[in-house]
């Protein structure tokens, strides 16, 4: 078997570094939703055995997902791979969920003006050009 190109392990890493940071990403926003879920008053179910683990992972996972039964509808958030469970709620939880989830990207939008503003603020064109800390 021959040795891979020399370029081959660099191009390798260049591909992986993006993926692993794209997994993050959504290991990270999934605990987001996982807290918010957990605050509008959602209900946690455990896949404690391999029928319910089995039933958990038939289900779209990470999305919230309207299901009826018995004439109500019910918000089902499945996540198979990190917590191994399912969050369930009724309308008036997912209505606190939404109200939660909008008030979060509101105060988000809000400290990312704050942070643009500040920058602005600094005003760093009237220290000219170059890497400022070597003078």
């Amino acid at each position: 078997m021959r040795p891979a190109p020399f370029f081959a392990r660099p191009l390798l890493l260049a591909l992986a570094i993006p993926l692993a940071a794209c997994s993050i990403m959504a290991v990270n926003q999934a605990r987001e939703t996982e807290q918010l879920l957990a605050a509008a008053g959602f209900r946690v179910k455990l896949a404690d055995t391999p029928d319910k683990l089995a039933h958990v992972e038939a289900l779209t996972q990470l999305k919230l997902v309207p299901h009826s039964q018995e004439g109500k509808t019910y918000y089902v958030y499945a996540d198979a791979t990190r917590c191994h469970c399912m969050y369930w709620g009724d309308e008036s939880a997912y209505q606190t969920y939404q109200q939660l989830a909008l008030s979060k990207e509101i105060a988000e939008d809000q400290r990312m003006a704050a942070q643009m503003n500040e920058d602005a603020a600094l005003n760093w064109g009237m220290w000219g050009p170059g890497p400022w800390w070597v003078y």
